[in-house]
């Protein structure tokens, strides 16, 4: 019998994330990290595109170690702009080592990115109940506001829409339709 997902996880890539990944509360800084790169890298394509080349952007960028990425080169990063297997714009590769900074600099003063990402929300998820996800905004207030403060915070790539959908990401909207089998698993 097959499973009701939501309807943008077609591929097998997409399967895979939807199934296992979106929408799942995480709270481990490194995994955090990632999202957000991924999130920043898919600016203007197509998610499917990013999840098949996640592997090599975890090849590339140590894993999302953010501590690594912090003190990436400039010669480093301009040889990243001569592999095909990773997304090779140039401000999305040097907003990594910018975005590490940053990330960073929110750990030392919040203790981690999660305490702080998640206060926005007084560390509760927000279930949008959609029953269709044609429904499901693109940015919303919260999306937008967290924009703002991670722009302030010397951020790139982190506009409303690149929010929103990192929120859904690690679970801070649930945006599992009601029938998706994940959606009781992520209320």
């Amino acid at each position: 019998m097959n499973k009701h997902r939501c309807p943008w996880a077609k591929d097998p890539l997409e399967i895979e994330y939807h199934d296992n990944e979106w929408g799942r509360e995480t709270h481990e800084d490194q995994t955090l990290f990632e999202y957000l790169v991924l999130e920043g890298m898919q600016a203007g394509l197509s998610w499917s595109l990013v999840l098949k080349k996640r592997e090599n952007f975890k090849r590339v960028f140590n894993n999302f170690d953010y501590n690594i990425c912090a003190n990436y080169t400039d010669e480093y990063l301009e040889s990243l702009r001569e592999d095909e297997s990773i997304i090779r714009n140039k401000l999305k590769i040097y907003s990594v080592r910018k975005n590490a900074l940053a990330f960073i600099k929110i750990q030392k003063e919040f203790g981690s990115f999660d305490k702080y990402i998640w206060s926005f929300t007084d560390y509760k998820k927000i279930n949008n109940k959609l029953t269709s996800y044609k429904n499901a905004p693109s940015e919303s207030e919260l999306s937008i506001k967290i924009s703002k403060d991670l722009k302030k915070k010397g951020f790139n790539f982190v506009g409303g829409t690149i929010i929103y959908s990192y929120l859904q990401a690690i679970g801070m909207i649930n945006d599992h339709e009601k029938g998706c089998f994940c959606y009781e698993e992520c209320c």
